[in-house]
């Protein structure tokens, strides 16, 4: 049945080499399940149900995409977007998480209407690449700024804005350890090296009495203080809909890029360079967002780390399959993802960053109409704390730089369009 459903033999695989894959890309993404906790419970909700919301809608996402397009690619709660949601919507906006809920709810809805009209890549090819280049390594930046905030390296001053903490401190020592530790394995090829950091300066918080020993296996904790509490009356507030359009700007572009990047490792493209069953693939991460909305967490999206399966010879939906099995067994490990302390996870920011900063490699820093929104939106993101600022930074320089170089032929409608909307976001402070 399994042979016949995925199509394994076509696709040159079988069942064994399939859970393998399916396992391994589990184990390099299993990092999510202690940091999507530990960044929304910043927003005020608890922590037990937002573990459980992120195990379930990663599984829910992981079938979705494995039965229904039978791609290799697993899905969870996409990080940065975590992050915008707890320090840019409702830390920095100040509206409630209840409401952010629902703006990830109509971001999903949005995005599964793009898919269905396949306008997708109509957005996609009008959006400039440097823009596009610039939002991730952004992310990143913003990413790496939480981590050295919560290990307590980067600090706030009064006289500079931010200066450098006290680093001879367990926390700080632990998570640059922790940063090294995630390092080291990953050059060395090791599967699951995040996780594993964040796992060893746990323990080490553990023998240092840093951290309270919890236990190891329990029940799962509750999902009702998250679960159905999402806004939908609160989403519909105008200056809401920035926020609507960062959850759905962003996992557009994070999706389309990982779902290329896996399905080119995996020489699962067509002739024409296209991706078969395109439609679906979209649809099932489009799916997951609204899924997870309900269940109470951030926007959920296709992780690149499927690449690593796909190393391993995963080929068919039956590798996502086997990760979303996967994350529903990690639902009996709570007890363990609340003792892991925020300085452990710091690294594992820092290294995401890292792996995003990379893309700054493909812009053309030669020509300084391209190499300028880029470095604006890379800016503009963490020295906001806003990663919705930077977008709209982007966007605005993009035009002018382009209008005041006499390239304004070279701007889209659609860019054109959207750096109006931005300014006047700003002009008139909605």
């Amino acid at each position: 049945m399994l042979e016949q459903y995925f199509r394994l033999k076509e696709l040159n695989t079988n069942v064994r080499q399939e859970v393998l894959a399916g396992i391994t890309t589990f184990l390099t993404m299993a990092y999510i399940i202690f940091v999507n906790p530990a960044i929304l419970s910043e927003a005020g909700m608890d922590y037990g149900a937002v573990f459980v919301a992120t195990c379930l809608a990663a599984a829910v996402g992981c079938f979705i995409m494995g039965l229904a397009a039978n791609y290799p690619i697993a899905l969870a709660p996409g990080m940065g977007l975590n992050a915008f949601f707890t320090y840019t919507v409702v830390l920095t906006e100040g509206y409630s998480w209840q409401s952010a809920l629902g703006a990830v709810f109509f971001s999903g809805c949005i995005f599964v209407l793009l898919s269905l009209f396949k306008v997708r890549e109509w957005i996609i090819n009008a959006i400039p690449k440097p823009l596009k280049l610039g939002i991730a390594a952004g992310i990143g930046l913003f990413l790496a700024l939480v981590g050295l905030k919560s290990a307590g390296i980067i600090v706030d001053n009064p006289a500079t804005l931010v200066g450098l903490g006290d680093i001879t401190g367990l926390q700080a020592g632990l998570a640059v350890l922790g940063f090294f530790l995630i390092i080291g394995m990953a050059a060395r090829g090791m599967r699951g090296a995040v996780m594993i950091g964040i796992l060893v300066i746990t323990g080490l918080g553990l023998a240092f009495g840093d951290v309270e020993y919890q236990g190891i296996v329990s029940v799962p904790p509750s999902i009702m203080p998250t679960f159905m509490q999402l806004d939908i009356a609160g989403a519909f507030n105008v200056g809401m809909l920035s926020v609507i359009f960062a959850f759905l700007f962003v996992d557009l572009f994070d999706t389309s890029g990982t779902l290329i990047a896996v399905a080119q490792r995996a020489k699962l493209l067509d002739e024409q360079g296209r991706l078969p069953r395109l439609s679906r693939a979209l649809l099932a991460d489009s799916t997951a967002s609204i899924a997870g909305s309900v269940l109470g967490t951030s926007t959920t999206t296709s992780y690149v780390e499927s690449t690593a399966g796909v190393a391993v010879g995963g080929r068919s939906g039956l590798t996502a399959v086997v990760t979303g099995l996967m994350f529903i067994a990690a639902l009996l490990f709570s007890p363990l993802a609340g003792m892991v302390p925020a300085y452990a996870t710091a690294g594992a920011l820092v290294y995401v960053a890292v792996l995003m900063l990379a893309q700054l490699a493909h812009l053309h820093w030669d020509d300084i109409t391209e190499a300028v929104p880029a470095v604006v939106v890379l800016v503009m993101m963490p020295f906001t704390f806003s990663i919705a600022n930077g977008i709209a930074f982007g966007f605005i320089s993009f035009v002018g730089v382009k209008v005041l170089a006499g390239r304004a032929s070279e701007v889209s409608p659609v860019v054109w369009a959207l750096a109006v909307l931005f300014a006047l976001k700003f002009a008139f402070g909605v």
